[in-house]
């Protein structure tokens, strides 16, 4: 827990200092910003160093993702004040339930950014995978094209990626559309699904150089 601590604070502070990746880490989150941290440590032979020491790609990981995490709490709220503020928004839906979903949907995406992180050789590598596992889901999520629009064969198609069940979730939640078992049962399945094979895979191929 020491070792978490300490690397966690440093790491903070070195993601701050460089606001560049901490406004990146605002806007588009841990699938583009996570990959890009791991890759560049890689590049850097910082990682090779962390090689000879006890810590594990575990907990490199593990603190970057809280790192992003506290970010897209942060994201959450600046977005919610925004549309308050500008768009007369209100929440009506159950907060418990919202957050449940908020911290599912994190987890899910997290994940993947620790797979493409763990394996990715380079920082160019890393980005160009994560490019085009993030801008797919996040164009045919629902949260730029309305899921509702979308034509029946498209909507199938996309319901596999983890971030449409998590928008579905989400909205569900915050408008108050009520959250029934078959609401909820296939987005928790597919993305924690997705989280378990990605961390499982970022972990067994993780690359130190």
């Amino acid at each position: 827990m020491k070792t978490f601590s300490t690397m966690l604070k440093t790491e903070l502070k070195l993601s701050l200092r460089g606001m560049d990746m901490f406004i990146f880490a605002i806007c588009a989150g841990g699938v583009m910003g996570l990959p890009l941290v791991i890759s560049d440590y890689r590049g850097k032979n910082i990682l090779k160093r962390y090689k000879v020491t006890p810590v594990s790609p575990a907990m490199i990981l593990i603190v970057q993702v809280t790192i992003y995490f506290l970010y897209a709490v942060s994201s959450l709220f600046l977005l919610y004040f925004v549309a308050k503020l500008f768009f007369g928004y209100q929440f009506r839906g159950d907060i418990g339930t919202f957050l449940g979903a908020y911290i599912l949907v994190m987890v899910s995406m997290f994940s993947i950014g620790m797979m493409v992180g763990g394996i990715a050789p380079n920082t160019k590598m890393a980005g160009i995978i994560a490019s085009i596992l993030y801008f797919p889901m996040l164009i045919f999520s629902g949260a730029t094209l309305p899921y509702e629009v979308m034509p029946n064969a498209l909507q199938k198609t996309v319901d596999i990626l983890p971030l449409t069940q998590g928008i579905k979730l989400l909205k569900a939640s915050s408008l108050g559309l009520g959250i029934d078992s078959e609401v909820i049962v296939a987005p928790t399945i597919i993305m924690t699904g997705i989280a378990v094979i990605s961390v499982a895979i970022a972990i067994r191929f993780f690359k130190w150089e």
